[in-house]
């Protein structure tokens, strides 16, 4: 089985066993589709060549986790990693395979302009020195042109890293090969194949239409109250569910799971009821 079959049926399982968290199915319709969101090219890194394209966007998906303590840290988010390594890649200071193995939590902390004893400072060094390792003597680029035509044959490769290795939803490696995508500079025959990326905005807009449903009280009054769900439990539910929710609302709308998560992601960001669910991991 592949492995973004393995998320799919993974999902589908838990969705159907779940306890506190539940779809709504006469709720599906009131998801809409709409245009399929790009890359900010203000914020990310897409004018360059491919190597060095490639090489940005491994890097960004490699921190693109964090929001269990982003309100710890004022101004930080994704959009705000994502401009910051732009930045970087633009002033001709990228980081090949070498240079991300030397990465310090000090080096993290200037570029995000975050104090660099932070938790979530040191995993984000963490995280590029791992990646560094993982490519060894290759190039971003190398990876890519090795998995072709597959994404599938990407994201099983990546959720061999340590930090990667969200089992049973892959979010991080799967967005990567997406990314690459929409940053053209990888070609994937079975990018369709690929399911929503599981983090915390996609059970949150879900919730918010109606979609999802928080049948436990106590969890609904945890989430609400910004308190730290542990990886795990209700927390994968609520993950699982969204994700086999996307797998239905898709076909109606007309969209591949990975563009419509695009474009509940971007509906989400602004959304403040209700509030998305806290979790402190590297897998979002």
């Amino acid at each position: 089985m592949s492995a973004t079959a393995e998320v799919r049926e993974a999902c589908r399982r838990l969705a159907a066993g779940a306890r506190q968290v539940r779809i709504v199915p006469e709720a599906l319709d009131r998801v809409s589709g709409g245009p399929v969101p790009v890359l900010d090219p203000t914020d990310h890194f897409v004018e360059g060549s491919p190597a060095e394209v490639a090489a940005y966007v491994l890097a960004l998906d490699a921190v693109n986790f964090g929001s269990g303590w982003f309100a710890e840290l004022p101004g930080l988010g994704y959009e705000a990693v994502a401009r910051a390594l732009a930045e970087r890649w633009r002033a001709g200071e990228a980081w090949d395979a070498a240079a991300l193995r030397t990465v310090d939590a000090p080096t993290v902390g200037a570029l995000l302009g975050q104090p660099p004893e932070h938790e979530l400072i040191g995993l984000f060094a963490a995280a590029l020195r791992e990646l560094g390792t993982w490519l060894g003597d290759r190039t971003a680029l190398d990876v890519v042109r090795a998995a072709e035509p597959s994404a599938d044959r990407l994201v099983a490769a990546l959720a061999a890293l340590p930090m990667w290795a969200d089992r049973g939803f892959l979010k991080r490696a799967q967005i990567a090969a997406s990314d690459l995508v929409l940053a053209g500079v990888a070609r994937f025959d079975d990018a369709h194949a690929l399911t929503a990326f599981a983090d915390n905005v996609l059970p949150q807009v879900l919730r918010a239409a109606g979609v999802l449903e928080v049948v436990d009280p106590a969890l609904a009054a945890r989430i609400d109250a910004g308190e730290l769900l542990p990886h795990g439990g209700a927390e994968a539910e609520l993950r699982a569910c969204a994700v086999q929710a996307v797998e239905l609302i898709a076909p109606r709308v007309g969209l591949t799971p990975r563009e419509l998560d695009n474009i509940l992601w971007t509906r989400g960001q602004g959304l403040a009821v209700p509030p998305p669910h806290r979790t402190r991991t590297t897998y979002y």
